[in-house]
Formats: structure tokens, sequence, C-alpha cells
């Protein structure tokens, strides 16, 4: 396999050619793409640059084995699934270490989980493979009618580049666990460890089933989402782009499900100034993800009776994350993705400090000598304001840029969490277990958390309201409803 460096590091590197039909090839016209490490602005490796007849090859292979696979016993592709988490499993600290690499997410608090998450989703939905299950109604003796649940056909996957394996193994294990064959499109910043994945991925299952291309959205995923010959379309990324695909959907009637942004509020009631709040708001706020996530805390909503304590608490916290080289063992803090997602944070951050009626607590601009500046590294930056109407409290900024604003009454905190047109996630903390229920039952979101701010978990459906998607992932309800359909069928026995 081949090799590349990181600071003092052997990272060890899965393919590179794009996935399509079995086979591992380049773009149908040689055009290639460099992969850049965010930590230290190095090429890694190259990939292809694939475009329409790139996609028409890899929806083709799917469209050409489909037919076998959905006839394949749903146990059986439950056992092939599994067969693929043992390897993943395997192959964990591999996939981790090359995910560090390539996304600047650090290793030890990142990446580390999400590999071990990789294999957890195989399996999982390895498992629920005899859960495709129709029903039987009770229509009388001379009369059946039940149902059962089929595929769809060639599912067409788009993810991006913040959690690129996990993404990618919530949409390859149920869409494939459901009897679908699959085209995926990974993210053009991070798409080796998406190989990686495909790479374990081609030693069980049948040539065709899953196919991974590479390549830029608007000549790779623009061609896979506008395909006539895909039957569901599964996006995760912005919601200006899922608009994009939900209209590419709208002209052939395709089901689409879209996992999209989010500017997520978190309400901390006047009996919650502890220090296990603090650690809450900041695993919410994710910044040991440089808070590159859909459903970062980034709105923060603390009582006024508390208000300078707790974000005191707050910006000492943000202040001793060790930033630095993702691989180093010792890194809380990575490095953002690309130059143009750290301009785009650095922008924020300068309009925030010369805002007149908003307080810099922690942070700002980060440095422009020293070793970190060899790579795109932000620095936590917290400000506390007055209004939940300023840019900076309504648009997703995707970095760690966390707004504060005190509040005195319910009815006011609920109002402005609510005052968005994006709904993924929420967050409560209180001592007052049951106020604290009644105020996630009242935020509009479609994941609300109290007194924790932890990631996703398998089993629990996930998805947002309003601009923030459509459908759910996850979980055994999300594999039924996402990727298959159901049929019934009424029997006339009186004959």
């Amino acid at each position: 396999m081949a090799q590349t460096s990181a600071a003092n590091e052997t990272v060890v590197l899965g393919p590179t050619r794009q996935l399509i039909g079995g086979q591992w090839v380049g773009a149908a016209d040689g055009r290639e793409l460099d992969v850049e490490c965010p930590a230290n602005k190095q090429v890694i490796a190259s990939v292809p640059r694939s475009g329409a007849e790139d996609v028409d090859r890899a929806v083709a292979a799917a469209a050409g084995a489909f037919d076998a696979w959905r006839r394949v016993s749903p146990t059986e592709r439950g056992r092939l699934l599994l067969k693929i988490a043992d390897e993943l499993e395997e192959r964990a600290e591999q996939l981790a270490r090359l995910g560090a690499h390539e996304t600047g997410n650090a290793l030890r608090t990142q990446t580390r989980p999400e590999a071990a998450f990789v294999h957890n989703t195989f399996r999982y939905f390895g498992g629920l493979a005899s859960e495709l299950k129709g029903e039987t109604l009770p229509l009388g003796d001379d009369l059946l009618s039940y149902t059962r649940r089929e595929p769809l056909g060639v599912v067409a996957a788009i993810v991006p580049w913040n959690a690129p394996v996990q993404l990618a193994s919530i949409k390859i294990a149920p869409a494939l666990c459901a009897g679908n064959t699959l085209v995926l499109k990974a993210a053009e910043d991070a798409p080796l460890g998406v190989l990686l994945i495909a790479e374990v991925c081609s030693k069980y299952l049948p040539e065709g089933v899953l196919n991974v291309i590479t390549g830029y959205g608007h000549e790779c995923g623009a061609a896979l989402a506008a395909h006539p010959r895909v039957d569901k379309l599964s996006f995760t990324g912005s919601t200006a782009v899922g608009k994009g695909i939900m209209a590419q959907a709208a002209q052939r009637i395709v089901p689409v499900s879209l996992e999209l942004g989010g500017k997520s509020p978190v309400i901390v009631c006047e009996d919650a100034d502890a220090d296990w709040v603090v650690d809450g708001i900041a695993s919410a706020m994710r910044f040991t993800r440089q808070s590159q996530s859909c459903t970062a805390g980034s709105r923060l909503f603390v009582h006024r009776k508390i208000a300078d304590s707790l974000l005191a608490k707050v910006a000492a916290k943000m202040a001793s994350y060790n930033i630095g080289d993702p691989l180093d063992e010792a890194t809380d803090m990575g490095s953002i993705i690309n130059n143009k997602q750290f301009t785009r944070v650095c922008d924020y951050v300068q309009e925030g400090m010369g805002h007149k009626d908003v307080q810099l607590l922690t942070g700002g601009l980060p440095e422009k000598d020293g070793p970190l500046s060899q790579g795109y590294f932000a620095t936590p930056t917290l400000f506390r304001s007055t209004s939940n109407d300023w840019r900076l409290a309504r648009e997703e900024i995707f970095g760690p840029v966390l707004v504060a604003i005190a509040w005195d009454d319910e009815a006011e905190v609920l109002q402005m969490a609510n005052d968005s047109h994006y709904g993924l996630a929420g967050y409560v903390f209180s001592h007052d277990t049951a106020r604290a229920i009644r105020l996630a039952q009242e935020i509009d979101s479609g994941w609300v958390q109290v007194n924790q701010g932890k990631g996703q978990i398998l089993g629990q459906p996930y998805g947002g309201f309003k601009e923030s998607g459509l459908g759910k992932e996850m979980a055994l309800h999300s594999m039924l409803e996402s990727f298959s359909r159901l049929k019934t069928i009424t029997v006339n026995l009186d004959i």
C-alpha cells in the first residue's frame, strides 16, 4: 500500500482510484484532483476527477448488479455486512489515522471514535437484516392480504468532508442491507477513508453492488443527482446544495432524504452553573471537530442570573484546548478542512470583533506566525451578544465560533431558540428534569438532548426539521423508510 508522511508519522493509504463495477479505475478522461492535508497544506494523494461519463459507468454497474443482489436473501446480505464489519474493526486504526491526515480532525478525540462508529454501523445494520419483513392483515378466511418490503433500486448517495467515513457508513450499510445497489460520491476534500471502506466492502460484495466515485460536486455530484437511472437520492451536506438535490428529485418523483445544516440552540437554566454543564456545552459545540458539525450547538442561551459566571468557565474551557497536529495523541483539536472554509470562519470572527454591541470573551483571529500558521488552524472563539438577530447568531459558520446570549424567561428563550430556519438539534441543561424535558419538547428541532451534548447513537432515528433536512438515519425505522418500499398483495382464496 502507498504511504504518506505527516510530520514524524507515516500514514498508510488505501486505494486512490475509484471503485466502479468491481474495478479500481481512474476518470474516463484521465483527470485527477489533489487531496491536501489541512494541517500542513501538503498534498497527500491524487484521486480521479470524475464527470458525467464516470457517473454513467457507475450507475450502469449498479443497475446491472441490482437484480441479482435484490434476490440475495436478507439474512445473507446481513451476514456479508457482518464480515465487512469484522475487517473494518481490524483496520480501524488505519482508518482513523488516514482520517486524521486527510480531514485535520484529531486522532484521539475524533477519528478513532469515528472509525469505531463505522464498523459498529455495519454490524448494527447487518444484524437488522431479518427485520426486512412485512405484515399479514386478518381480513377473513377467504382473503389473504400481506405486505412485503422491497428494495428501491439504484441509490445515489453524496457525503461531505467533515465526518466522511461515519457519514458514508450510515448510507452504505442500510442501503445494501435493504437490497439496493449504491453509487456513493465521496467528498473531494476527504475521499481516502471512504475509498478504504470501499476496498473492504469489495472483498465481500458482488461486483457493482457498491460503487464509489470521486470528484467535484458541480461536476460529479450534480451528474449523479440528475441521472435518470437513479431510484433514490440520499444527501448529507449544506442546505443550499440540498435544495438543488431536492429539485432534481422532484423532476423524476424520486424519493429523497436530506441531512442538512443547523444552527442549534443550547439553553442553560439558572440552576445549571456547574463544570459538568460547561463540559456538555463544549461537547455540544463539537469543538474537538473544530465545530465542523451540522449539530454544533453554536447559539448558547444562558440565564442572566448565571451568565457572567458560566461564560467565564466556558471561556476558560475553550482556551484550554491543545490545538495542533491531528496525529499527535496530545492534540484535542485539529484543523479546518481547507483554505476556503478557513477564510470563511476568519471572516465571521473578524466581523464579530468589529461589532460595537458584541463582547469578545476568548479567542479571535488565528496566529499568522508560528507552527499553527502552517495549517488551517482556527482559534475557539466566544462572543457575548444581546441579540439573536445578527449574522453570527443566525448563519451556520461551521467553525469554532460560539455566540452567547442571556435570557430571563422561558417564553423569551424558546422564541429565540426557535427563531431559525434550521431545526436539526438542540440542547437543554437544568437540574430540574421536568422543566428540562418541557423545554426540550418545545424546541423545534429533530433531535434534542437534555443534560448532555453527545454525538448520535445507532438505533436512535436522527434527522432534522425545517431547512435542516428530510427523513431519518441511523435506525431500523430509517432503513425501512429510506431504503425500501412497501408493497401490498391481496389474494382471493375463495377459488
